[in-house]
């Protein structure tokens, strides 16, 4: 769900619905973080797209101050999860990570890109001004396709929206964002050798985290950076 424009994990039922005590509902802002906080259940909103996970996609949570200062409850008694494992990076492919930001959703919205090619990474921070998370994911995605336009190499683009994901492969049929979504397609569809894959959000994997924060600075300083190459370390 989104808590005031970030996106966090909130407790659910299986139709999706927030599970409320007291008005609040328990969320995590990482699958891998043992805090587990306390949110009022009218500052949550639904991200479209958004799958319900089972509870084991987070880890048992641990006492941690609650909304109020006092402590939240615990759950679970099993070992934390290892962080996310790293996707694969074909050697010679054009490795990008697009992300997407939005404070409100609508709201200030960014981009962040991680591209890396050869020995060279670029980075990318993109205001966008008024919008919302789904149309910062799609034109993170927009700006990935574009930069490699005329290469011949293998290009592998990763996103952790599974709304794009859905949008853009998977024939969901979308109620908002028809053009955008068809320009991210046309741009998809001129590289000569691509693939758009899925990666966990907020789950240790490092180029993913370097996009959201890039997108997230956007937001923040409401200002875009343009590309910035940094060598490979």
């Amino acid at each position: 769900m989104s808590l005031r424009g970030t996106k966090v994990l909130a407790r659910c039922d299986e139709a999706g619905r927030p599970l409320a005590e007291g008005g609040r509902v328990e969320i995590r802002y990482k699958r891998t973080d043992r805090r587990a906080y306390r949110a009022a259940l009218g500052n949550l909103e639904s991200v479209e797209g958004a799958s319900v996970l089972p509870d084991d996609h987070c880890v048992p949570a641990s006492p941690a101050p609650s909304a109020k200062g006092g402590p939240a409850k615990k759950s679970g008694s099993k070992k934390p999860k290892e962080p996310a494992e790293a996707p694969h990076h074909p050697d010679g492919a054009i490795i990008v990570y697009a992300d997407g930001a939005c404070s409100g959703n609508p709201g200030p919205a960014g981009l962040g890109v991680v591209i890396l090619d050869g020995t060279t990474r670029r980075e990318l921070s993109e205001y966008l001004g008024r919008g919302t998370n789904n149309i910062a994911e799609l034109t993170a995605i927009l700006r990935a396709a574009e930069a490699p336009a005329g290469r011949e190499e293998h290009v592998r683009v990763f996103t952790d929206s599974s709304y794009a994901i859905g949008v853009l492969t998977k024939g969901w049929k979308a109620k908002a964002n028809p053009e955008l979504i068809a320009d991210v397609k046309r741009a998809l569809a001129g590289l000569p050798d691509v693939e758009l894959h899925y990666v966990p959000g907020h789950a240790g994997v490092a180029l993913n985290e370097a996009a959201d924060q890039l997108a997230r600075a956007a937001v923040e300083l409401r200002q875009s950076s343009g590309w910035i190459a940094k060598p490979v370390v």
